[in-house]
């Protein structure tokens, strides 16, 4: 905001601060009078302010004239200046062209005379070595051409030996051949002969394990028709997978579960009781129901829903039975555990027991009779097998931690003895570095010595050092 516009606000604001002071103070007449008083002294104010505006829009104008002039006359000295100096450097610029062009030229003539020279020189040399290349080339072609005659003259002595040679080996090969192929030809019937025998009898020993294979085919129906013998297929399955998957001390067969009864269950699993030196018996009982399993897969064969069906609940009324008869023979808890197992032989029996709606949760709720098959049984025994080394490390934790201590005692042996192998390798390594360095110092000392090529270092140093053929050839006849 320019200096004028804030004075004349302040002259305003003061004129203002005045008026109502006297608005204040004195009436009406009295404050027309002072208003018109305040009206002259503003008027004269303004021209005063009016006059000192121009007069300073004139001194300002004044100040960039005589800055304009002066800053023109100085530029047109700056000019005259520049330009003096701008020829200064054209006249001496042309001088040293003018030098330059001088001694270029003399560089010129001096180069042209001294490439005539090399040319000349380089002639006669290349003409003085052609002659001499020739001399050796001719001298060179004429021994090559001797000797070239004397490798003919060999060669063609040489080769007229080979081929008597080679005529009388291929006849000779000849005959071995035929005899070989001879001999050959009756040993390979022979044995084809042999081979065809072998395999008839091979044949006929398959025709015999045919007829035993269905001789045990028509063995194992009667044993599966027989309730007693699939009885035992069940137990003999069921203890095969027992001695595969546990220990003998970890298992017993026909096992009295409950104190005081006759009744004996085929396998009992033998876990660890809460007493020390307690066991708790886990009974697990075979069964296959195979004649309602045969009705139905019958049933389904022949695509009879109502006969399938019937076959299905009698298949499941027949395993609920077994269910509950294990169950009040076997589970006598504290003795034994508050389940039973019931194996099924065949996965396919177990699959379809598995299959009826709601049977394996009603035996587990009602009876407390798990349902294993084959497959499942073995994941039982494998978990229970861990379950058998986790309780056994847990006794042999004690041991373990001796182990570990004296581990720990002969580790720090291990480190006292590292320390000294890293010593003996510290010191190994500053004498490789000490030889380093006097190798490095033979090699400062060698530098001035001319080397020579391969052959003649291998001339000069076999007449002083034995080849290792030799010494292999004397070691030989040590």
């Amino acid at each position: 905001m320019p200096i004028t516009d804030i004075l004349l606000l302040a002259v305003l604001v003061v004129l203002a601060l005045q008026v109502f002071i006297l608005l204040r103070k004195s009436g009406s007449h009295e404050l027309g009078a002072r208003l018109d008083a305040l009206k002259d002294d503003n008027e004269r104010l303004q021209r005063t302010l009016r006059e000192e505006q121009r007069a300073g829009r004139e001194e300002l104008q004044q100040g960039f004239d005589r800055f304009r002039t002066h800053v023109g006359e100085q530029l047109t000295g700056m000019s005259r200046q520049q330009a003096e100096r701008i020829d200064g450097f054209g006249q001496r610029l042309a001088a040293l062209t003018d030098s330059t062009s001088a001694g270029l030229q003399t560089l010129a003539q001096r180069l042209a005379d001294d490439a005539r020279k090399s040319r000349e020189e380089l002639t006669l040399a290349l003409n003085r070595f052609g002659e001499q290349q020739q001399q050796r080339l001719g001298a060179l072609t004429a021994d090559n051409e001797k000797r070239m005659g004397e490798v003919r003259a060999t060669l063609e002595a040489k080769l007229g030996a080979i081929q008597q040679d080679n005529a009388a080996k291929l006849e000779q090969m000849r005959a071995t051949v035929d005899e070989k192929l001879q001999s050959t030809l009756e040993t390979r019937l022979g044995q084809s002969f042999q081979i065809v025998t072998r395999h008839l009898e091979a044949v006929q020993q398959g025709l015999g394990e045919m007829r035993n294979l269905a001789t045990g085919v028509g063995d194992l129906k009667r044993v599966l028709t027989n309730v007693k013998s699939r009885g035992i297929y069940g137990e003999v399955q069921l203890g095969a997978l027992l001695e595969q998957m546990l220990t003998p001390d970890q298992y017993e067969s026909n096992v009295a579960t409950v104190p005081g009864s006759s009744e004996r269950v085929e396998f009992a699993i033998c876990m660890p009781g809460q007493q020390d030196g307690g066991r708790l018996y886990l009974p697990i009982d075979a069964k296959f129901p195979v004649e309602d399993y045969q009705r139905l897969l019958d049933a389904q064969d022949a695509a009879d829903a109502d006969a399938a069906a019937l076959a299905g609940r009698a298949l499941e009324l027949r395993v609920r039975e077994e269910a509950k008869r294990i169950a009040g023979k076997y589970v006598a808890p504290p003795h034994t555990t508050d389940f039973a197992v019931l194996f099924l032989p065949t996965e396919g029996l177990y699959a379809e027991v598995i299959r009826r709606p709601g049977l394996f949760e009603n035996l587990q709720r009602d009876h407390r009779i798990t349902i294993a098959g084959p497959t499942t049984l073995s994941a039982l025994l494998n978990s229970l097998q861990m379950g058998f080394r986790t309780l056994a490390i847990a006794k042999r934790s004690s041991e373990v931690w001796s182990v570990l201590g004296a581990v720990k005692t002969e580790f720090g042996k291990f480190g006292d003895v590292l320390d000294k192998v890293k010593k003996k390798l510290d010191e190994a390594g500053k004498h490789i570095d000490a030889t380093g360095v006097r190798t490095r110092a033979i090699e400062r000392r060698l530098r001035s010595v001319e080397s020579l090529t391969e052959d003649e270092a291998d001339d000069l140093i076999g007449a002083v050092l034995p080849s290792p053929g030799t010494d292999d050839e004397e070691d030989s006849e040590t």
